[in-house]
Parts: structure tokens; sequence; C-alpha cells
């Protein structure tokens, strides 16, 4: 898969999530209170809810509401929630693969079924779909907080901790690293003090399907219905965002 591809399609994503503020914080209060529940409300012993909170305050949550989740959380009122993937094809053999969060199973299903039948697609079995992604730690850094001067040797320092690409997109610096590194990535960014404003593991597609615009816009409908739901959190396919399309949208 071509690099602008890959990048493209973050940046559709980035951007599809910077106009939904208000389902970006459903989604990090969700990571939250998952995270404090399952190992408990300290930042400091607890790696997943520190991912968590570092990411709701790179969208810029508030302070009260990240503690809100956080109690929310060991108080045990997410005991319902639980995390699911479905697999499913949108019009013209593109593969949808989408994340969710819910605590009513059955609601979801049936949410996430409706979407692909009604804008042409079909819901499949999960475990379809895996051959076409690979799972890929993606860290989104403010551009101004590293020495962009010295790119060359930031890069060289990070090859040590698993980056595999780095890549800047407007006023941000994109760190690709293999699954089995991203820890050690995310360990390593915080020695450096640099300021992450998201980070997580996204489903990279190892090849994309070039459509006619036409074909494009109708599978692009049906990913931003999905991204509507209150319950997705992510969505990741292999249509090619070609600049037509993202001029398009």
């Amino acid at each position: 898969m071509a690099g602008h591809s890959k990048w493209a399609n973050i940046k559709h994503r980035k951007a599809a999530q910077d106009k939904k503020r208000a389902k970006v914080f459903t989604r990090a209060i969700k990571e939250i209170t998952i995270a404090a529940r399952d190992s408990g409300g300290d930042v400091e012993t607890n790696p997943s809810l520190r991912l968590a909170v570092q990411n709701a305050k790179g969208a810029n949550m508030p302070k009260d509401t990240i503690e809100r989740a956080i109690k929310k959380g060991i108080g045990g009122e997410g005991a319902n929630l639980v995390e699911i993937t479905f697999e499913g094809y949108a019009s013209k053999g593109i593969a949808v693969f989408v994340e969710a969060t819910t605590d009513n199973n059955n609601r979801t299903v049936a949410s996430v079924r409706s979407i692909f039948n009604k804008y042409g697609g079909s819901l499949g079995t999960n475990g379809s779909l895996g051959f076409l992604f690979e799972r890929k730690g993606i860290f989104t850094l403010k551009k101004d907080s590293i020495d962009i001067a010295n790119l060359e040797e930031v890069e060289m320092e990070l090859i040590d901790f698993g980056l595999e690409e780095l890549t800047l997109i407007d006023d941000e610096v994109i760190i690709q690293t293999t699954f089995d590194e991203y820890g050690k990535m995310q360990t390593e960014l915080d020695k450096k003090n640099w300021t992450i404003s998201n980070s997580e593991l996204q489903r990279i597609p190892i090849e994309t399907i070039t459509l006619p615009l036409e074909d494009a816009q109708k599978v692009m409908k049906l990913i931003d219905k999905m991204e509507e739901d209150d319950d997705v959190n992510a969505i990741y396919h292999n249509l090619e965002v070609t600049e037509e399309l993202m001029s398009s949208m």
C-alpha cells in the first residue's frame, strides 16, 4: 500500500473525529471508565488508564470530566461496558472493520447491521477480514514539541523503539510502530516529554482499492453513518482515499 493512501486514510479519520468532538469525548470517557474499572484509578500504576487519560487530554477534555470518568469506573458504574468488533463489506467489496464499546450488545449489533444493509453493504463473520489489515501503533504528536530541524536524528533515535515510519501532516507528527513495539515506543515518548495528542492501536489496510468517485462516495456514506453511532469507536477500511475523494467531502 502506498504511503500516501495510508496517511490519507488516517488524515480522513482525524478530520472526521475533529468534526465530532462530542463523539471523541464519549469514546474517551468509555476508555477511561473501562481502564479504571479493570485495573484501578491510579494513573501511575495503571498503564491503560494513563494512556486513556493522555488521549482525553489530547482531545482537550476538561479535567473534571476525566475525574468523573475515573470515579465512574472504580465505582462500578461501567460494569456493563464491553468492547466488541464487527467485520463486513461496503459496496464494491470494500472491507470495513468496526470497533465499538457498548452496554447493550443487542442494540449495537442491530444498529451496525442496519447501517451495513441500508448503505449497500453486508455484515460478515468475525475473523473474515483479519488478513486484510495489520495492527500498528499510531502516535500523534504536536510538531512544535519536537526538534523538526533534526528530524533525521529523531528518526534514528526512535528506530530502536520500533519506529517504522514518521510522517508530518499539517501541525502534527505521526509515528507508526509495529504492534509488538507499541508499549516500548509509548514509554520512550513519555521520557522525552513530547506533547502526545493521541496514541492508539489502529488497523492499517495492507492494500487499498481505488474506486470511481461516485462509488467511493457511496462507501463513504456508509462509513460516515457508522461513525455517527454513539457505540462505535473507530472504523477502518481499505478504500483508497484519493485527493479527488477528499475534496468532494
